[in-house]
């Protein structure tokens, strides 16, 4: 009954390590595509874009644009440093589970489950307005989306498979990364 139970173990443990280490490689994709996106967007040469810019603005537009920019920048960074806080010793770039891990669901993490990567589609969107590589902006958005996507499948599956019940409770109730959207 003991060498059972023990072997039972055993096999949790080895089908654990197995979901973390997919959760790693796929989400180190995730983290590639990502980095593409903010490429894109950050480094553009100002005298010759790769992408260019769609038109100059100005006015009331360019007023509006620029506070938009401004909130959005503030507010995403805002939130990225209340997530890091709110997860204190959890956090990692990697896809992973510490001794002792607890699902939190406080904080920003109360209204997304991802508010890391709200804020960071944040910071990406506003620096692509704020630079006018809007083309890029776009183009990089939906590659960063595409990281953004496969990240989130494999953190949630590895804590689906960590915490079970309470995650699905959890994702039914609090959206992925955008509310109303996703």
């Amino acid at each position: 009954m003991l060498a059972r139970v023990r072997r039972d173990i055993l096999a949790s443990q080895a089908a654990s390590e197995s979901i973390r280490d997919e959760a790693r490689q796929v989400a180190t994709l995730g983290i590639a595509l990502q980095m593409v996106g903010y490429f894109l967007v950050c480094f553009q040469p100002p005298w010759r874009p790769f992408l260019p810019p769609v038109t100059g603005i100005s006015g009331v537009v360019a007023i509006s644009l620029s506070v938009l920019i401004v909130t959005m920048s503030v507010g995403s960074v805002c939130l990225v440093a209340a997530a890091v806080r709110t997860l204190g010793k959890q956090w990692a770039v990697p896809a992973r589970l510490v001794e002792g891990h607890k699902l939190i669901t406080a904080g920003p993490y109360s209204y997304v489950r991802n508010p890391i990567y709200t804020g960071m589609l944040g910071m990406l969107i506003a620096t692509g307005l704020a630079m006018e590589h809007w083309t890029a902006t776009a183009a990089a958005t939906v590659i960063f989306a595409s990281g953004l996507l496969i990240r989130v499948g494999s953190e949630e599956k590895l804590l689906r498979a960590a915490f079970g019940q309470e995650f699905e409770d959890y994702a039914r109730r609090v959206p992925a990364v955008l509310p109303g959207i996703y």
